[in-house]
């Protein structure tokens, strides 16, 4: 392992999700790279944990805290963070833009990781449902869409935006085909308001946290992947065609 001293210090802030991707794919296996903790803000109940040392890597024996967002500036202060990683979403920009704030007065760089950086290649084509904002139909797209892909004789396999919110180690990889896998799995009520629509129309829908092993998985049953988002954050895998949902009800958004 090279020296603590000469490693780039990170904090990456998220919420669950998006913080954990941008980890896997760009942070575990970078030894010039020394991610400090996790911040988590949306979900409650994560706070407190470590991210396992099974998935965070050889550079991380012990896992990484995972610690309320209202640390930030003493993390940044106390273990002199040279990179703030933002990677979460469905926030207002004036919300993000303190964050920045917070960041750079305590000398740290601030950054968004983009899709050249994270974004997963699958070997079958993707359609991926992105949304402005959460709440404007991503799923009800992604289910129509598996319909018509289906009456065209294609198998489909739906990918869904994380949300492990349990035993992380265990949600590693996941793969449900009916309600008896959502029961084994532990699966919040959140969780199942996403996942049981996909079953009802005979999808089989994977998820968890190291999407890399989740589309090696999909793509050996599926013709075709679909990614159905989360929040108004981007695809995790490059897509071949992206659509993307606007609320007309919802001006400025």
């Amino acid at each position: 392992m090279p020296d603590t001293k000469q490693r780039t210090k990170v904090v990456i802030m998220g919420a669950a999700g998006r913080d954990f991707h941008n980890f896997n794919t760009v942070y575990r296996d970078d030894p010039a790279s020394e991610v400090v903790a996790f911040t988590v803000a949306q979900i409650p109940d994560i706070a407190g944990r470590r991210y396992p040392p099974a998935l965070a890597g050889q550079y991380y024996p012990k896992g990484i805290p995972i610690v309320e967002e209202a640390e930030l500036e003493a993390l940044c202060r106390t273990h002199r963070i040279d990179q703030v990683i933002f990677s979460y979403s469905d926030v207002p920009h004036s919300q993000v833009m303190h964050k920045v704030s917070i960041a750079l007065a305590q000398g740290a760089d601030f950054t968004l990781l983009g899709p050249n950086r994270t974004m997963l290649q699958a070997s079958v084509p993707v359609i991926a449902c992105c949304a402005v904002r959460t709440g404007c139909g991503k799923s009800q797209t992604a289910r129509w869409l598996s319909k018509l892909l289906k009456a065209h004789g294609l198998k489909v396999a739906v990918i869904r935006h994380p949300m492990p919110y349990g035993d992380l180690a265990k949600q590693a990889v996941q793969r449900f085909a009916c309600r008896a896998d959502l029961d084994a799995a532990n699966c919040t009520v959140e969780e199942r308001e996403e996942y049981e629509p996909h079953l009802a129309v005979g999808n089989v829908v994977f998820a968890g946290i190291d999407y890399a092993e989740i589309v090696a998985l999909a793509e050996q049953e599926a013709d075709v992947i679909l990614w159905d988002g989360g929040n108004n954050d981007f695809s995790f895998i490059r897509p071949d065609l992206l659509i993307v949902l606007a609320d007309p009800l919802r001006p400025g958004h």
